[in-house]
């Protein structure tokens, strides 16, 4: 089999065969898939939100543990307005795009750049944090893994980017069961641990390997920061108002109710937790995650159950990277279709999946796991920046849409998106002032910068429409071309190439560069033969340099007749098998480099096909 055909045959295998484009609408997402695809990340942020919480109050001693009910109340009362909020986006907006379109549309393409620099950054570490959090109940389960933690998360990663490349149908598939299953256990040990307290049957856990427990006063910075962590919890909200357009009609009430139900039970599972933490005594750990130790205390001990948590929280974790695996790649085609991106990122691939914005997301998160070394906690300070910007934007402008729309009920809609606006513009202050110093200052430098390639982009590309126009355009009368084909030798490659080359132009040149007299006088004798009465220049060089005499030959033509073009003419060998391509000079790729940024130098190669 030849290496394409084995490349074909191994890219059917891994990714599936083609999808035709009159099928796309086959592809789309159930309230069911759609629920499993577009809030894993929503769901599984509550397995280590309550653990970020209590990381932080640990600082003022076990005394303290407590507040994290409050604060735990409070970042629930908040997912429920912001949620709502982006029911009314939905309908507002059912093309998706969410905080990017809506920024555009009423704030300007400066906030929408903003919008859109922080949403794909916020995609990418959700990727990053989500499989490092994954690893990590894995780790906490099996603790000898916990050196392999950079390994498995690379892992995670290719199996994610696989599943996705091969559609969306086919990931909501192949990731439904493990989201589902997560809601199960979860619920399960949420309502087990609560009919624990109720009874009176729930007893402090020993917790291993605990963090360092101080014993200071906790002041409000620290408890801003504590709360700040605990708003992780609220990642993901936006993604299912992101993606409207995936859904099947009527795509906004399906997103809405899928938008929704992801709420109530976010609340509900983050809610829980975060009691039954503060009912078992739980002290953050550094070799097992909260969620582990509540699961141990409530299924008593490292049981079928607790193992069965386990693993439902590995799953659901690595998976909420799917969510990100669905709204990066959408959100780079719309960003790419305004021209602020390269425009492979609006192209579909032969599974009607973004496959170029799902590789980047691969390559991206990929970095920032080995840089990390894996760990979730290091990597959620970088998290909740890119997070609270989007969701400030997109409140703020759907109270101007509002606005500007009027109509019988636009105040009290206007009123609701005020509230978000406000209320994710003070957890943004909070998460700058209390996250800047633990990291979050590189994403602060991000945006930024992500903006100003946006707009450099977006100034290329207007640059060459300007050049490509035909506006003012008066055509160009009849071109002459000069020919050029540079041997090496007289043999059938170089004569099946000029032969191509007399086709093209009654100005046909066969150059050879001298750079051994013997070899000049073989060539010319072989030439004055088999040449065809093609004229044959040999051009000096006494350095022995086989580019430098060919492009000052051009000079000369160009210099000769600025407005002709010069063709150059290249006989190619194309060997049968891939390594041999090593054994032979790459004279041809050179002399295409050398001239590629010329003006009015066409270069073609002709190949000739070796046999096996």
């Amino acid at each position: 089999m030849a290496e394409g055909g084995a490349y074909s045959a191994l890219k059917r295998v891994l990714l599936g065969r083609p999808i035709p484009t009159h099928l796309a609408h086959h592809e789309r997402l159930s309230k069911i898939t759609g629920l499993a695809v577009l809030s894993s990340d929503a769901l599984s942020s509550v397995a280590y939100a309550t653990e970020e919480i209590l990381r932080v109050l640990v600082i003022g001693g076990l005394g303290v543990l407590g507040f994290s009910t409050p604060i735990g109340l409070c970042i629930a009362t908040l997912l429920a307005l912001v949620a709502f909020s982006y029911r009314q986006t939905i309908y507002a907006y059912p093309s998706g795009g969410g905080a990017y379109i809506v920024s555009k549309d009423n704030l300007g393409s400066g906030a929408a750049l903003v919008a859109a620099a922080a949403l794909l950054i916020d995609y990418t570490l959700t990727v990053a944090v989500s499989i490092a959090a994954g690893v990590a109940a894995v780790t906490s389960a099996f603790p000898t893994l916990h050196v392999n933690r950079v390994e498995l998360s690379l892992v995670f990663l290719a199996l994610l980017a696989i599943g996705n490349l091969r559609g969306i149908r086919e990931s909501g598939r192949i990731f439904s069961i493990p989201t589902y299953f997560f809601i199960v256990m979860i619920l399960g040990l949420v309502g087990v641990g609560v009919w624990r307290y109720v009874t009176g049957t729930i007893h402090p856990i020993e917790t291993n390997n605990p963090v360092p427990i101080g014993g200071g006063v906790l002041g409000t910075f620290a408890l801003l920061t504590a709360f700040s962590n605990g708003c992780t919890a609220m990642t993901g909200v936006e993604a299912v108002s992101n993606g409207v357009p995936a859904f099947r009609p009527p795509e906004a009430k399906n997103a809405a109710r899928t938008l929704i139900t992801m709420a109530i039970l976010s609340i509900t599972m983050f809610v829980g937790i975060t009691i039954l933490a503060h009912a078992y005594r739980v002290v953050p750990s550094e070799t097992e995650t909260i969620v582990s130790q509540i699961a141990r205390g409530t299924f008593g001990g490292r049981g079928i159950l607790y193992f069965g948590v386990q693993l439902a929280t590995m799953l659901i974790l690595v998976l909420a990277a799917n969510t990100a695996y669905s709204d990066f790649p959408r959100l780079a085609s719309i960003v790419a279709r305004d021209g602020y991106l390269p425009r492979q990122f609006a192209n579909q691939g032969d599974r009607l999946a973004f496959s170029n914005g799902i590789i980047a997301l691969s390559v991206f998160a990929g970095v920032l796991l080995i840089a990390f070394g894996g760990d979730t906690h290091a990597l959620i300070p970088l998290y909740m920046i890119g997070v609270f910007i989007s969701f400030t934007l997109s409140q703020g402008g759907m109270v101007l849409h509002w606005r500007r729309l009027g109509g019988p009920g636009w105040r009290t809609s206007a009123l609701i998106n005020g509230i978000g606006a406000v209320a994710t513009a003070v957890v943004l202050v909070i998460v700058a002032m209390t996250k800047t110093l633990e990291g979050a200052w590189i994403i602060l430098l991000l945006i930024p910068i992500l903006v100003l390639v946006f707009r450099a982009t977006h100034a290329h590309y207007h640059h060459v429409a300007s050049q490509l126009s035909l506006r003012g355009w008066k055509g160009e009368g009849p071109q002459h071309s000069t020919v050029l084909v540079p041997i090496g030798g007289v043999h059938r490659a170089v004569l099946q190439a000029t032969a191509y080359a007399r086709s093209l132009s009654n100005d046909v040149r066969a150059l050879f560069v001298d750079t051994d007299p013997a070899a000049t006088e073989k060539v010319r004798a072989e030439w004055e033969e088999w040449g065809g009465g093609t004229r044959l220049d040999v051009l000096p060089s006494p350095y022995r340099s086989l580019m430098e005499p060919l492009l000052e030959y051009i000079d000369q033509l160009q210099t000769a007749k600025p407005h002709d073009y010069v063709t150059v003419v290249l006989p190619e060998f194309v060997p049968a098998r891939w390594w041999q391509h090593l054994l032979h000079n790459q004279r041809a790729l050179l002399i295409k480099g050398a001239l590629l940024f010329r003006p009015r130098v066409v270069v073609t190669s002709v190949p000739f096909h070796l046999e096996r």
